[in-house]
């Protein structure tokens, strides 16, 4: 008896030194968040209508390289939609780990008035250009929508103002518009460059159509989530690792290029199948995309402290902040922390050895090469997932 005693008491010992160092860990990522997000407000502002600007220091020739077509854009700019975008969904994640006041009226007060700035009220169905109205007519891009769709659905249920939920659906219907029969079904990336048909614009559009689903217990979301989830699978899915490229074209060619976020977003979908069926195969399609894109996307390293990790490989931070809401949506399932582990570990990576003099990131985890023009993008889609960790306790 005083053995097993002895064994229950060094258990519960060791589960309180793991729950504390969790709760550590937690705390840290948040401060972390919050401090990141303070610099962005801080070194990005524009000057006016709550606008951003891309690059930290301004670059006035600074051309995104992101677009359908080419950067005609000349004079003083702020940041595309893209960029300012992620910024929604960093706050999002704050406000969803520490339900304060303050990141609600930050919403409601800074971000969606700036984002305000790129809606589209006049071509239909309305949606978010790529660069703000007063500039005149830019390209509409699906995926750049399903973003924020997903955006306002989260924070409709952080706050259940029913304003956010409509302008979810509201955009998720621009989103459908993009779902045409060439390819036998499929959104296409850009509405004015209708040539291929992308991961980036089905995959979350997926994941839109599931947590419009549980907003709303409306079938016909949880129907099309399945059946743009079903069309990925079929036309993008590489079959030899159950990773995803990352577009096909009308004439049937393959863009063979993968990118974390597109595996991430088809792991977040077939997660969210699961939880809401209970079949199986789903959570089989969660597995094999979640072990294989640990295997794919990183790379053995030694940490300055000697520690050994799995690290993110160049494939962009924003990229990395999407998979990783599939590996959150995943680990909500089993409560395996292995995955969330490995994000840990690269994120304590990046504030001990990436960060600069003015509490910046570059895209290089491993440290080799600092970008000397920090993009907007990849400092917020850090506070996304520092805000996410800290939820994780």
């Amino acid at each position: 008896m005083k053995n097993k005693t002895k064994v229950v008491l060094v258990a519960l010992a060791g589960f309180l030194v793991f729950s504390g160092f969790q709760e550590k860990a937690a705390e840290n990522d948040l401060i972390r968040a919050k401090a990141t997000l303070q610099q962005i407000f801080s070194l990005y502002n524009s000057g006016h209508h709550h606008l951003l600007n891309e690059t930290y220091p301004y670059k006035q020739d600074n051309k995104a390289s992101y677009l359908a077509g080419d950067d005609i854009l000349t004079g003083r700019r702020v940041a595309y939609l893209w960029p300012t975008s992620g910024v929604f969904s960093g706050v999002n994640a704050l406000l969803k780990t520490t339900s304060k006041k303050q990141y609600r009226q930050l919403l409601e007060t800074n971000v969606l008035p700036g984002l305000q700035q790129y809606y589209d009220s006049v071509r239909k169905p309305a949606c978010y250009q790529s660069y703000i109205v007063s500039a005149g007519k830019s390209d509409r891009f699906y995926d750049d929508n399903v973003w924020l769709a997903l955006d306002f659905c989260e924070s409709y249920m952080l706050t259940k103002k029913p304003e956010y939920l409509k302008k979810s659906i509201e955009t998720w219907q621009f989103v459908l518009s993009g779902w045409d029969e060439q390819l036998d079904g499929g959104i296409y990336w850009c509405e004015q460059k209708k040539h291929s048909k992308n991961t980036c614009s089905n995959a979350p559009a997926s994941v839109l159509a599931f947590s419009l689903f549980e907003a709303t217990n409306d079938s016909a979301y949880f129907n099309w989530g399945i059946r743009i989830y079903n069309w990925t699978k079929a036309n993008l899915q590489d079959s030899t690792d159950y990773l995803y490229f990352d577009n096909k074209n009308l004439s049937g060619k393959i863009g063979h290029a993968k990118y974390t976020y597109n595996s991430g977003q088809m792991l977040q979908a077939a997660a969210m199948i699961y939880k809401l069926t209970g079949k199986k195969a789903y959570l089989e399609d969660a597995q094999h995309i979640a072990r294989s894109a640990v295997n794919y996307f990183t790379e053995e390293f030694t940490t300055a402290e000697g520690k050994r990790i799995r690290l993110f490989k160049n494939t962009g931070n924003w990229f990395n902040a999407i998979l990783f809401r599939g590996y959150t949506e995943f680990y909500r399932l089993d409560g395996n922390a292995e995955y969330i582990g490995i994000f840990r570990d690269n994120m304590d990576q990046l504030w001990n050895h990436i960060r600069d003099k003015n509490g910046l990131f570059s895209k290089d985890w491993k440290g080799q090469k600092d970008d000397p023009y920090k993009w907007l993008l990849d400092q917020a889609s850090l506070v996304e997932i520092w805000g996410t960790l800290a939820e994780m306790k």
